[in-house]
C-alpha cells in the first residue's frame, strides 16, 4: 500500500521538474499502518523545518494521530489513502488534514447497495480488525444495508496479527449470512478468506473484502479461496493520456505495474501541493524562496477544479477533496475485474 502511492509521489516528481525553482526532494517514512508508527513518523518529519508538506499516511489507524502533531507544527498533510470517514468529520477533522482518497461514507454505501440492490442477497455480516478504517466502513455498510431491507446477522471483530479466525467465524457461521463483507487489511483477511472455506455453514457465504486487500499480495496470500471474491474500493479503470504517461513511469521507477490501489491518488496529491508551492512561493531579501506554511494550506484547501488521474480534485471545509467513483471488483483467476461502479 505505502510503496505504491510513493511511487506515484516520484512519478509526480520525476514528471513535474523544478517546483517555484527549486528541485523536489522526497523524504519517505514507513507509518506501519499503525497508530505507534504513524506517531513516530509524523513526529519525525514535524521536527525537520525543511519539510513542506507531507503526502500520507496509508492507513487512517496512522493518519489519525498524525493529523494533530502535523497541526501543532503548521505542516499540512494530504493522504492518498486514509479513508475513515471521522477524519473529515466535522466535529472531528483537524485542519492539516486532507484527502484525495474517498471518504468511506461512500464506499460502504456503494458496497451495500450493490449487494442488496445487485446482488440481490437480503443478509451479511461483517468483520473489522479494530483500525478507524475498518470499523468505521463495516458500520457504514451495515447501517446501509440495514436501511435498504437487508438483515445484519453479526458485527465481529478480529485483532490485527491475529492468525487462527476460526472462532469468530464459527460465530458467524450460525446467523447463516448470505455475504460476509471484511475490509481490513492483506494480512488477516488472509487467513479469514483461506479459513472460512472451512467453516460449516459458510461453505455457499459469498466472501468480501475492500481496498486494504488490493494487491497481487492478497491474492498470493489467500490462494484459490481467493477466487470469486468481491473487493470494493476506488474504481481502478483510469484512463487517458495521463495515466497512459504515468504508467510507464511507474513502471521506470518500481518495475511494475501499480501493486496496490492509491497510486493515481498520491499522484494527484502531490500536484496538488506542487500547484500550491506554485501560488504561495516568495523569494525573501537574500535570495532564498520561502513557502508560508499557513499561506500553503490555504492555498491546499481552494483547490477547485484540479484536473487529475483520479477526476477533478476540489477541496471542502473539511479536507475531503476526491472525485469519489467508488467500484466492486470480482476476483477471476487471481485478476481483479471491476464489475460495478458508482459515482
Amino acid at each position: 500500500l505505502g510503496v505504491d502511492s510513493q511511487t506515484g509521489v516520484e512519478v509526480a516528481i520525476k514528471e513535474r521538474g523544478p517546483v517555484a525553482g527549486h528541485e523536489v526532494e522526497l523524504q519517505a517514512e514507513d507509518d506501519g499502518c499503525s497508530a505507534e508508527g504513524g506517531q513516530t513518523a509524523a513526529t519525525k518529519i514535524a521536527s525537520d523545518e525543511s519539510i513542506v508538506a507531507v503526502i500520507g499516511h496509508s492507513c487512517s489507524s496512522s493518519c489519525t494521530p498524525a493529523a494533530p502533531i502535523y497541526n501543532d507544527a503548521g505542516i499540512t498533510m494530504i493522504s492518498p489513502s486514509c479513508t475513515a470517514p471521522a477524519l473529515t468529520g466535522a466535529e472531528t477533522h483537524v485542519a492539516s488534514f486532507l484527502r484525495t482518497a474517498h471518504n468511506d461514507s461512500i464506499q460502504g454505501k456503494v458496497m451495500a447497495e450493490f449487494v442488496f440492490n445487485e446482488l440481490k442477497l437480503k443478509t451479511a455480516a461483517t468483520i473489522h480488525d479494530g483500525s478507524p478504517y475498518a470499523e468505521q466502513l463495516q458500520a457504514v455498510f451495515a447501517e446501509r444495508f440495514k436501511e435498504l431491507g437487508g438483515e445484519i446477522t453479526a458485527q465481529e471483530a478480529v485483532n490485527v496479527g491475529d492468525t487462527d479466525m476460526r472462532p469468530v467465524l464459527t460465530s458467524i457461521a450460525t446467523g447463516k449470512p448470505e455475504f460476509l463483507y471484511y475490509p481490513v487489511f492483506i494480512a488477516e483477511g488472509g487467513f479469514i478468506t483461506t479459513q472460512a472455506k472451512e467453516v460449516a455453514g459458510l461453505e455457499d457465504t459469498i466472501l468480501s473484502g475492500a481496498d486494504g486487500m488490493i494487491s497481487p499480495d492478497f491474492v498470493a496470500a489467500a490462494g484459490e479461496a481467493s477466487e470469486g471474491m468481491y473487493i470494493s474500493g476506488p474504481d481502478l479503470g483510469f484512463s487517458g493520456t495521463l495515466y497512459e504517461t504515468f504508467i510507464a513511469d511507474y513502471n521506470e521507477i518500481l518495475g511494475s505495474d501499480p501493486v496496490s490501489a492509491f497510486h493515481a491518488h498520491a499522484f494527484d496529491a502531490a500536484n496538488m501541493v506542487f500547484d500550491a508551492i506554485e501560488k504561495v512561493s516568495k523569494t525573501d531579501a537574500d535570495g532564498s524562496t520561502v513557502i508560508g506554511r499557513q499561506a500553503l494550506r490555504d492555498a491546499l484547501y481552494a483547490t477547485k477544479g484540479l484536473v487529475g488521474i483520479t477526476g477533478k480534485i476540489s477541496c471542502n471545509e473539511n479536507g475531503d477533496c476526491a472525485d469519489p467513483k467508488i467500484g466492486s471488483n470480482h476476483i477471476e483467476a487471481g485478476v481483479y475485474v471491476s464489475v460495478f461502479t458508482a459515482g
